[in-house]
């Protein structure tokens, strides 16, 4: 036939692979919980994965904000203490995803320029100023929680969501995900005699052994992560007993060693975190309104998560007013950060999403045990301490793996859309070549200057323009999404192109019997609250 590609497909050609509403082949979905053994060691395996940022960001900020290893073990504490209490919150009447609600990456700027501060630095007692400082932090985070509390609950994100196409959502899923390559292997490389056995060791058990052994059971890639990290642990203790690190520079043993992180003998043995611990908040206009951009942000990065962690639990695609109500309790996971002085807002975690990826059990049961250990922990401080102990180059191999997963994730949406149109091409290309290159140009010149492009006399004003063009998210799903609905939209084929069509089936959850059984509220509460 003369001409290309517009003929009818023969019988014996190859034909593509048939789009799916739900990923295939995951052992367990949200609504089917494995056996309760299996269940429990599958949610300690999300404790020790989350327990990486939650330990990252108190390590970076305490010190500098004049406190010691008893402080910093107490913000660990408290921060995994309300990490469980969201996580719970978040699966039984928010999204009902199994979500891991944690810290976030996204509000350390806006902290860094809070502890940077001038009215701390005349204060000499560095306990008294750390004291001062967190409680800054937390008036600003308890006003920023208003902003997804009430674009959440009002509905207003739903509105936004509706907007939102298959073709829009690959720029910001997957930046998501591969967005945070600065957190995997130069993590990695600070200590490479343990990083890189980790990430070896991962992969070779996750994605070899069971198609070698054939055991039928899915033992080694779903527990791969607990086996790694025992043996790779073991092998960085034996290390440093042995005197591996010694006269080391201290950012190798920082990295390296497991006796660095202090916080074994500063946590105490029981300890439950409450509201005002550190005193009443103190609030400051300007860094409110620098806290609420950083709160937009990380909106904007839960919502591809969410979406990332959907497609990994095989759900059926995420109604708008689910996603909307997912936010609202975000916000709300703001405010408990706020009140109890966690250092850092809330948001969805990445690497728990990529982990479901990896064991291909999206169970909601599990999650929710594993919110039952970051409690349970959180409260026995000093067995808590010792997984917080974790090597970083430990973490930072995890991180490889399970952001890949997720930046993966993203691209598969890719199925719904129409590859042959030059305008799916430019909207893709475009976004996510401006969602890598403008951050790198920000994050650059701030690595240079000690300060972002934009400064001026107000910090805040700087951190308000500054924080959303250091997040590679960010900026590739606005770009993406302003482009996929102001672009020859009206063109009556475009629908199809930008696969708007798929997830139009589900812009109401009521009705289909599948996702009422995962999105429905329990104990009959969607007659007293229906969705927003």
């Amino acid at each position: 036939m003369a001409g290309g590609g517009g003929g009818p497909a023969k019988s014996d050609e190859p034909q593509p692979h048939p789009p799916k509403d739900q990923l295939p082949n995951i052992s367990y979905c949200i609504t089917s919980p494995p056996p309760w053994p299996e269940a429990i060691l599958l949610g300690f395996q999300h404790f020790l994965v989350m327990l990486g940022t939650t330990v990252l960001i108190p390590t970076a900020l305490v010190p500098q904000m004049g406190g010691g290893n008893a402080e910093k073990a107490k913000v660990i504490e408290t921060l995994l203490f309300v990490a469980g209490i969201n996580t719970l919150v978040q699966t039984l009447f928010g999204s009902r995803l199994p979500a891991v609600i944690g810290g976030s990456y996204t509000y350390v700027p806006t902290t860094i320029s809070i502890i940077l501060a001038g009215r701390f630095s005349n204060e000499p007692d560095p306990i008294e100023k750390f004291k001062k400082i967190m409680r800054a932090v937390q008036g600003a985070l308890i006003v920023a929680s208003t902003l997804q509390i009430v674009l959440g609950f009002s509905g207003l994100w739903r509105n936004v969501a509706r907007f939102l196409s298959p073709l829009s959502a690959v720029p910001l899923v997957s930046l998501v995900g591969f967005g945070l390559y600065e957190l995997g292997f130069p993590g990695v490389a600070k200590c490479v005699e343990i990083g890189l056995p980790e990430l070896i060791l991962l992969v070779f058990v996750s994605q070899y052994v069971p198609h070698v052994l054939h055991s039928g059971k899915n033992i080694f890639d779903r527990f791969s992560v607990l086996f790694t990290i025992a043996i790779v642990w073991i092998y960085a203790v034996l290390l440093t007993v042995g005197g591996a690190y010694n006269g080391s520079p201290p950012k190798t043993q920082t990295s390296c060693r497991t006796d660095r992180a202090g916080l074994i003998d500063a946590a105490p043995w029981i300890r439950v975190p409450y509201p005002f611990q550190w005193g009443a908040p103190t609030f400051d206009a300007g860094e409110a309104f620098a806290m609420m951009m950083a709160s937009f942000v990380a909106l904007v990065e839960s919502s591809g998560a969410f979406i990332a962690v959907y497609r990994f639990a095989s759900a059926t695609p995420l109604p708008p007013s689910i996603l909307s109500r997912g936010i609202g309790w975000q916000g709300v996971g703001i405010l408990l950060s706020g009140l109890f002085g966690t250092i850092s807002g809330s948001s969805v975690s990445v690497e728990n999403a990529g982990l479901l990826a990896l064991t291909r059990v999206g169970s909601r049961r599990v999650v929710q045990i594993s919110a039952g250990f970051m409690i349970f922990f959180s409260i026995l401080g000093k067995f808590g301490a010792v997984f917080a102990s974790i090597p970083p180059a430990i973490i930072a191999a995890l991180y490889c793996l399970f952001f890949a997963y997720v930046g993966a994730g993203g691209l598969s949406f890719l199925q719904f859309c129409n590859l042959n149109s030059f305008r799916t091409k430019f909207i893709l290309g475009f976004s996510i070549f401006l969602g890598l290159s403008v951050p790198q140009y920000f994050n650059e010149y701030t690595a240079i200057n000690g300060y972002g492009p934009v400064h001026t006399g107000g910090r805040w004003f700087n951190d308000m323009v500054n924080v959303p063009f250091q997040s590679k998210a960010f900026v590739a799903g606005v770009v993406a999404y302003f482009l996929d609905n102001t672009l020859h939209k009206r063109d009556s084929s475009i629908r199809k192109d930008r696969g708007k069509h798929w997830w139009d089936k589900y812009k109401s959850f009521k009705g289909d019997t599948r996702s009422e059984e995962f999105y429905s509220l329990p104990f009959n509460l969607n007659k007293y609250f229906p969705s927003v």
